[in-house]
């Protein structure tokens, strides 16, 4: 397991403030035990924040025709896939598009969220065909990060980037892929297969 390259500023950001906070929790309140209790929490807070970023070493089952999870999450409708916060690339090929997109930060969930948050969109296309997905902020995942290079080749299984602190997954695919999951059931990134392409 290792850090996201990305996340080293917010984690280095959120531990200042942070060791600040105990700092002055532990010089300036009297009351010993609250001093204590919230010393603690600080402590705690600041691991789950770097456990939080860290990227998975994980199974790869994608390839050319196998379509793997690009996110950890629970599909809430099959045309569409929404807690590692990293994401990997579904499959094998050529990144033939990219874009980003400045937009609102509304919850995940809303049914605007896919167009009208800030998102990044890629495309990624072989011999098999053509895979768009979006990473898509939501209210607390203000910051995406997106590896996308148009004309790189890129493996599925491997690191495409992460959405700090959230958040949503769109994935588009042909019409005639296989789809092998259904509403309800939990993903996780690089490990289980979402479709295969005839």
């Amino acid at each position: 397991m290792r850090i996201d390259k990305d996340c080293y500023g917010t984690i280095a950001g959120i531990w200042a403030a942070a060791l600040v906070l105990l700092f002055l929790d532990l010089h300036f309140i009297s009351f010993r035990p609250l001093a204590w209790i919230i010393a603690a929490f600080l402590i705690v807070f600041m691991g789950f924040v770097t456990w939080f970023h860290r990227i998975p070493v994980r199974k790869k089952v994608g390839s050319e025709s196998v379509i793997s999870s690009v996110a950890d999450g629970k599909v809430i409708i099959v045309e569409k896939v929404f807690d590692v916060h990293a994401n990997f690339w579904p499959v094998t090929g050529e990144v033939s598009y990219y874009k980003y997109h400045p937009g609102h930060y509304f919850l995940a969930f809303h049914p605007k969220a896919s167009e009208l948050n800030e998102h990044s969109s890629t495309a990624i296309r072989n011999s098999h065909g053509e895979i768009f997905f979006k990473q898509i902020a939501g209210t607390f995942a203000r910051r995406i990060v997106c590896y996308s290079k148009p004309g790189a080749h890129e493996t599925a299984g491997e690191q495409c980037g992460i959405i700090k602190f959230g958040s949503r997954i769109d994935m588009y695919l042909p019409l005639d892929a296989d789809i092998k999951v259904k509403v309800g059931d939990l993903t996780r990134a690089g490990e289980t297969v979402i479709a295969v392409l005839p």
